[in-house]
């Protein structure tokens, strides 16, 4: 789940990997209605991710499956083992660019619950 300050009502989901990270990642989009904006109320964020196969979702609105068949050819599909989960708010980086005047702070994540399950 990424949110980029200048589009408040979209949400994008990526996948980096060895040959698609950094500003070329395996990723999509979800846009809520206008003038609904992601900050406004809480939301339900969540990820299906099986050994050949992940989901991405927002509200139940499922807006992106990737497989390895969508890996640049001669790369790997590296979701096939366990990770770590990490939540930050970032600020600048390539994408989306160096903070400016727009940029409003201070900024917090509120998370309600992390959930993770198993088969």
């Amino acid at each position: 789940m990424e949110n980029v300050g200048r589009e408040p009502s979209t949400n994008h989901g990526s996948l980096h990997g060895p040959g698609y990270s950094g500003g070329n990642p395996l990723s999509g989009s979800y846009m809520l209605p206008t003038p609904q904006r992601l900050a406004d109320a809480f939301h339900v964020f969540a990820i299906e991710w099986e050994v050949d196969v992940v989901r991405f979702y927002v509200d139940d609105h499922l807006y992106e499956t990737r497989t390895p068949a969508d890996v640049p050819a001669g790369r790997r599909w590296v979701y096939d083992h366990p990770f770590f989960l990490i939540l930050n708010v970032a600020v600048g980086g390539t994408w989306p660019g160096s903070p400016d005047a727009t940029t409003s702070f201070p900024q917090t994540m509120w998370v309600d619950y992390v959930r993770v399950y198993g088969r």
